[in-house]
C-alpha cells in the first residue's frame, strides 16, 4: 500500500513538471469516434517503447483507452488512480492504454513519467478514437469488443467499480476463464473502496 502511494505521488511530480512545457496537438477532422453499444473500430498503437499494437492484441480483455494531456489538472489527479486500480485489477483481464496528446513534447520528456506507471504510455495512434469534448477522454471497450462508455470526463474509483467491475466480471467468448486458487479455483472480483485508497480491495460489493 505504502508502495503504491509513493509511487502514485512520483507520478504526480513527473505529471507537474510536464505540465510546464506541454501543449496540446491540434485534432485533425477524422471519422466519427466510436459510440456506445457498437462494435468498436479497429486502431493501430504504438506505446513509448516502440511496440506496436492492434485492437485484436486485446481480443477477451477489458480495455480502457484513456486520453490525457499533462498541462490538465483532473487527467494529473485521474492517471495515478487509473494506474493503481489496473495494477489491482488486471489479473482480471483489465487492460489501460494512456493515449498522451501533448505532439509537441519530445519522447524523452514523456519517459520519466513511462518508467513510473505500470499502464503502457501512447505516443501514436491511427484510428477513428479521439478527444471528445475534452481531456480527460476515456473510451470502455468489452470483452466481446463492444465500447461500453466513451465519455470526456475523469474517472473516480466509485464509478470505475460502477463500470468495469461488471465487464470484469463477464465471461470473455470462446476463451476459458483463467482460475487460480482462491476461492475453490475461481478469481474473486470485488469492486474498491474509494475510502480504502485504489491498493486495498473491499470485501462486500454494493
Amino acid at each position: 500500500m505504502a508502495g503504491e502511494l509513493g509511487a502514485g505521488r512520483r507520478v504526480l511530480r513527473i505529471l507537474a513538471v510536464s505540465g510546464l512545457i506541454a501543449a496540446i496537438g491540434a485534432q485533425p477532422a477524422l471519422a466519427k469516434p466510436p459510440v456506445e453499444g457498437q462494435l468498436a473500430p479497429d486502431f493501430k498503437i504504438t506505446t513509448l517503447d516502440g511496440k506496436q499494437l492492434t485492437l485484436a492484441d486485446f481480443k477477451g480483455q477489458v480495455l480502457v483507452l484513456n486520453f490525457w494531456a499533462t498541462w490538465c489538472a483532473p487527467c494529473r489527479r485521474e492517471l495515478p488512480l487509473l494506474d493503481a486500480y489496473y495494477k489491482i485489477q488486471q489479473r482480471f483481464g483489465l487492460r489501460v492504454l494512456a493515449v498522451t496528446t501533448e505532439d509537441s513534447v519530445p519522447v524523452s520528456q514523456l519517459k520519466p513519467l513511462a518508467a513510473a506507471l505500470t499502464i503502457p504510455m501512447v505516443r501514436n495512434l491511427r484510428g477513428p478514437y479521439r478527444i471528445l469534448d475534452g481531456v480527460p477522454t476515456n473510451y470502455v471497450i468489452d470483452r466481446a469488443g463492444v465500447v461500453r462508455y466513451a465519455q470526456a470526463a475523469a474517472f473516480t474509483v466509485d464509478n470505475m467499480n460502477d463500470i468495469l467491475v461488471p465487464l470484469l466480471r463477464e465471461p470473455a467468448p470462446e476463451v476459458p476463464t483463467a482460475t487460480t486458487a482462491t476461492n475453490g479455483g475461481q478469481l474473486s472480483l470485488l469492486p474498491l473502496r474509494e475510502k480504502e485508497g485504489p491498493a486495498t480491495q473491499s470485501g462486500v460489493g454494493r
